[in-house]
């Protein structure tokens, strides 16, 4: 048996030997997004779901409430943090840090993933390119061979290539059918 020594998974076919065109192999079941968020870090999933969060219109709204409450609460008798609210104004400095670090870790990671996919392309394309060039050196030698059996067959090839070429060219009518 020839094809014993092989692996089950080299995509070879154990009939006939060869390998199946790309057109009929199997897409594996992931795509790149899917296999580079399985390899994401928590840090990467926290800096998402952060960047996400902190970008939307709810957070907005409802820091806007906090905001408001502090200041209602505060504008009372007892507060803890009277008129100029030194106390939020730290935490608003604090948070505006933090938020630059998350999204700047965030960007980062985009970056990555951008370039990822562009590099990805770069190979789908230059696997596209040497497929397209295997077709057409195929075309170039069936070009060749036809030249070949018309020049045995004793055709002028000049001649069929202007007739085919010619306007209303085709397949010539058997005068008994009309």
């Amino acid at each position: 048996m020839p094809h014993a020594s092989r692996r089950a998974d080299d995509g070879i076919h154990p009939a006939t030997g060869h390998r199946p065109p790309r057109s009929a192999r199997i897409v594996p079941a992931k795509n790149w997004h899917e296999r580079a968020k399985d390899k994401m870090k928590l840090g990467d999933h926290a800096a998402d779901i952060l960047r996400n969060g902190m970008g939307s219109w709810r957070f907005v709204g409802g820091f806007i409430g906090f905001m408001l409450v502090w200041a209602w609460i505060n504008s009372l008798g007892n507060a803890w943090d009277p008129y100029p609210f030194i106390l939020l104004n730290l935490l608003l400095s604090m948070l505006a840090g933090l938020q630059g670090a998350i999204l700047l870790i965030s960007a980062r990671r985009q970056d990555a993933i951008a370039a990822a996919l562009a590099q990805n392309d770069f190979e789908t394309n230059a696997a596209a390119k040497a497929d397209i060039e295997k077709v057409m050196a195929m075309n170039d030698q069936q070009t060749m061979l036809l030249t070949r059996l018309l020049g045995l067959n004793g055709i002028d090839i000049d001649a069929a290539s202007r007739e085919l070429a010619a306007p209303g060219s085709g397949p010539a009518e058997d005068p008994s059918t009309t």
